[in-house]
């Protein structure tokens, strides 16, 4: 069998210097906030090429924590409107939810599968007061278009990167582009710790700062509470594992788009429909993700042809219970996709002779 994903492939790789950093951890006697997660933040940050990264304990907390220090700083409150795309994975709205803010669900570019601008303009509305992108399956959104809109309405920008990282335009990278971005290293990511892990980026030093509190019970110093925080920290070992992993991502996200290009120019099959690129950096592939009128017959068939699949996803937020609020919502394009999309294996430890195989088997489909 093919698998889908092969993480334990994938991190023996870089098992040797895996094994280092964590005895390293081990060994110095400090396990929460050190000097693994500064280091951390510090080449991440540099990654990015932004100011800030604040280490958290997962991507949903990122995006939580970010809203959270916004209504805190008096930028946000409770029962404004948040723009953010009907086909997204459910953390983007529970993020929003959580805070007490309202989801506005828009439809994306068919496409791309990402936001598009022109259905972000038609769902302003007087309460809307910030847009959240997401970077879906690792493509980057059209943030130049949605940065002037944000500019031009007064809206706060939160990039949902969990899929993206490395993704950029014209150089400028997921996380450089709104006023602030939360970021997966869900081990499954492209850049993936070996537990939960995340992280929030931003070029504003008082939000910075207002985060940091807040990730650690509210508490710039010890005993000492500006808010009723919560404990949200990226502990030492996560840390010290994505540092090794950082210096290896572009190198997998190279050979995640040669695949993705090899998929792209040799799958004939006219009932699959294959994703939008241009061969621009713009993409990074944490997913590659196809669309067929016939998904679950596809993915039978590739199963029983020993090629193991995903899908990304299968219920669109809306239309789950935790939402039974917006099940009447009726959003053709995105439940069009939800019922169509197939991921086929992107792991980029996957051999030559593999993607032959799984190309060979959808065209023969």
């Amino acid at each position: 069998m093919i698998k889908f994903l092969d993480l334990q492939k994938i991190n023996n790789q870089y098992q040797k210097e895996l094994k280092e950093a964590c005895a390293r951890v081990i060994d110095s006697g400090w396990y929460i906030m050190g000097n693994e997660l500064e280091a951390f933040e510090h080449e991440f940050a540099e990654y990015c090429g932004v100011k800030h990264v604040i280490g958290v304990a997962n991507g949903l907390d990122a995006l939580i924590l970010v809203i959270r220090a916004w209504k805190e700083l008096g930028k946000l409150k409770a029962g404004d409107e948040v723009i953010v795309p009907a086909n997204t994975y459910i953390a983007s709205v529970l993020a929003i939810s959580d805070n007490g803010l309202i989801p506005v669900f828009v439809e994306p570019n068919p496409k791309t599968y990402n936001l598009c601008p022109e259905n972000v303009l038609a769902a302003i509305t007087d309460k809307t007061k910030a847009i959240l992108p997401v970077h879906l399956y690792g493509l980057i959104s059209p943030m130049p278009e949605l940065m002037d809109i944000a500019k031009e309405h007064d809206l706060l920008v939160l990039e949902d990167c969990a899929q993206a990282h490395g993704a950029n335009i014209d150089g400028k990278k997921v996380g450089n582009w709104g006023d602030a971005a939360g970021f997966s290293f869900y081990p499954g990511k492209n850049l993936g710790a070996l537990g939960d892990a995340g992280a929030i980026t931003t070029n504003n030093d008082e939000l910075a700062q207002t985060v940091k509190a807040l990730r650690n019970y509210g508490s710039h110093k010890k005993y000492e509470n500006l808010y009723q925080g919560v404990n949200s920290r990226l502990d030492e070992i996560q840390a010290a594992m994505l540092r090794v992993k950082l210096g290896y991502l572009d190198q997998e996200t190279a050979r995640r788009r040669e695949i993705a290009n090899c998929y792209r120019c040799k799958i004939t099959n006219p009932l699959i429909q294959l994703p939008e690129w241009n061969n621009d950096d713009n993409h990074v592939f944490h997913l590659f993700v196809i669309k067929t009128e016939q998904r679950n017959k596809l993915q039978c068939f590739l199963r029983d042809n020993r090629v193991e699949t995903a899908i990304h996803y299968p219920v669109p937020p809306h239309k789950q219970q935790a939402y039974r609020e917006f099940n009447n919502l009726f959003m053709p394009i995105t439940e069009n996709l939800h019922n169509q999309v197939l991921s086929l294996p992107i792991d980029p430890t996957l051999s030559d002779d593999d993607i032959k195989n799984i190309i060979d088997v959808i065209n023969r489909y």
